[in-house]
């Protein structure tokens, strides 16, 4: 049977800092529990974090922010509720009937709730709200606390597009063995699910993943929108889990700021600190002629060894060799067919993680391909390179040191070329990009190496995460799009791959079974695979 898991949301305004939460536990009955609580902590950076333990099987969901906003963007189906808030007379917000509503739509039939309050007022909203509420013996000093249980005269209807795509699956076959299909099976294969993850190369993260280094971190913008949301919850969830994995990776990373000053430079501690020109310099071991970003959780790792420590991880099945031309809807799943349309294998639920050699399959069963990009991109490795930083530099191209006495340093990106070949001009690109960021007079000279492979990208630069559009009239919104059952898409990864894999596998997962969904409501439709065509039909409609 499917592995039992737990999953508890907290939603805090005001969190405690890590110092704070040590002190908080020095004197109490589990400091083991305590001391892997504080080893997870996460920057205080508003949103969703989730931090795992257990390998996955005991889950704290931590919203940070004010409840008013966040719990309407929350996307679960909760067991059981309970309300902590400070007294309603001194905290009237987090109990009057608008917040609790919130609530309510989170609730199903059988979902009970419980308080140390008994505020008169507060349980006549619950009732209202379709709650059957009781008092119960309290606790502590409390004499008397309230019970409820949600039992709506009406069942309310959920969203069609928030509805889990497979939620009685037990094995899932997912297609493309790089990242993003690592992750996959990673967060499947941890909610209870038998993975098997089919590739037509001959091993794991050998086409888009198959880079020798690449760099993960966050990004910042001023009005902290979708963009800058989505990868700062992504580059977190890459850092947890390349600590939890033992992945080897260097770690910290300066990204040059070529337009604010220090003093202009937002500030998240944990997350990212801008530093003056002389302090980047100082890490980076090099005279650099501009400001940085420093993300001490970001860094630089090889990602065919990150794809193979999730697919371990994971124990899935991985079936290399294996060409997947076409897709057969059948009664409770999915085939999947070759090139002679032969079945290869069936499951439930089938994940198409793949890069731009998926784009035919995505063609069969969706019109997602007409939005995406394919593009070339070329990397250059100087055996012998002038300089090597201490730590991954980015700015208008990257320089990652090999640990030999060399760097790697790129990228080129040029849309729809699909010339395999190094290429001369390319590296001169690359190695003037170098020269820049090192500070140094002119280009080194080296012989032609490198690696050539394809991104595909979509034009607002996220990826595609979620389930295809079912057959019948486009709805308004995403969230009310209902879905193919059983197929979900994870793709577009960009140059984005590390960075964003580990977040997208678990959306996956939770987006499949139902579990409560790592980002917000907003963040999702930011990623929905439907997204350009609602665009579309809206701007059609006029």
């Amino acid at each position: 049977g499917r592995t039992s898991r737990y999953v508890f949301v907290s939603v805090e305004k005001h969190p405690l800092a890590a110092d704070d939460l040590v002190r908080a536990h020095a004197a109490g009955p589990l400091p083991d529990l305590a001391a892997r609580l504080v080893e997870r902590w996460p920057p205080l950076t508003t949103g969703l974090h989730t931090l795992s333990f257990e390998a996955g099987r005991v889950e704290l969901l931590l919203g940070l922010g004010d409840a008013r906003a966040l719990l309407r963007e929350l996307v679960l189906q909760a067991d059981a509720l309970y309300l902590d808030g400070f007294a309603p007379q001194r905290n009237p917000d987090l109990w009057d009937e608008w917040l609790l509503k919130s609530l309510s739509r989170l609730s199903v039939p059988g979902t009970t709730a419980a308080t140390w309050s008994i505020h008169r007022p507060m349980r006549r909203a619950l009732t209202s709200l379709g709650f059957e509420t009781g008092l119960a013996p309290g606790f502590a000093s409390k004499p008397e606390m309230t019970v409820a249980r949600f039992a709506p005269r009406h069942t309310p209807q959920r969203p069609a597009g928030r509805e889990p795509l497979a939620p009685g699956a037990k094995r899932a076959v997912i297609v493309g063995a790089g990242l993003a299909g690592a992750a996959c099976a990673l967060a499947l294969s941890r909610a209870g699910l038998a993975c098997t993850v089919i590739d037509a190369l001959p091993g794991p993260a050998q086409a888009s993943s198959g880079n020798p280094a690449g760099l993960f971190h966050g990004t910042v913008n001023p009005d902290d929108g979708p963009h800058a949301r989505f990868n700062r919850a992504a580059a977190l969830a890459t850092q947890a889990l390349l600590d939890e994995l033992g992945v080897p990776h260097q770690q910290g990373l300066l990204r040059l700021e070529t337009r604010l000053a220090p003093a202009q430079m937002q500030q998240a501690p944990g997350y990212v600190q801008p530093l003056s020109a002389a302090e980047a310099s100082a890490r980076a071991g090099a005279a650099l002629g501009h400001p940085a970003w420093f993300y001490p959780g970001g860094g630089a790792v090889d990602p065919a060894v990150y794809a193979q420590a999730m697919l371990g991880a994971s124990g899935a099945t991985l079936r290399p060799d294996s060409a997947v031309a076409g897709l057969r809807e059948v009664a409770g799943g999915w085939q999947l067919l070759d090139a002679g349309g032969q079945p290869i294998d069936d499951a439930a639920l089938v994940v198409l993680a793949g890069g731009h050699d998926q784009l035919p399959l995505l063609n069969g069963c969706s019109d997602l391909a007409a939005d995406l990009v394919v593009q070339r991109g070329q990397l250059t490795h100087l055996a012998k390179a002038p300089w090597q930083p201490g730590l991954p530099v980015a700015g208008d191209g990257y320089v990652i040191a090999d640990g030999h006495g060399g760097a790697w340093c790129g990228a080129t990106a040029q849309d729809g070329d699909a010339d395999p070949a190094l290429r001369e001009a390319d590296q001169a690109d690359n190695l003037q990009r170098y020269a820049r960021l090192a500070g140094l007079g002119e280009p080194p000279r080296a012989p032609l190496a490198g690696r050539v492979a394809w991104r595909l990208v979509a034009p607002d630069r996220l990826p595609l995460i979620g389930g295809l559009a079912a057959p019948g009239p486009q709805a308004a919104q995403l969230r009310l799009q209902p879905r193919r059952p059983g197929l979900l898409v994870c793709t577009a990864f960009g140059s984005r791959g590390i960075t964003w894999a580990a977040l997208a596998g678990r959306l996956v997962a939770t987006m499949a079974l139902g579990a409560p969904r790592p980002l917000e409501a907003e963040l999702l439709d930011a990623v929905d695979p439907l997204r350009f065509a609602l665009r579309r039909q809206r701007r059609a409609g006029g």
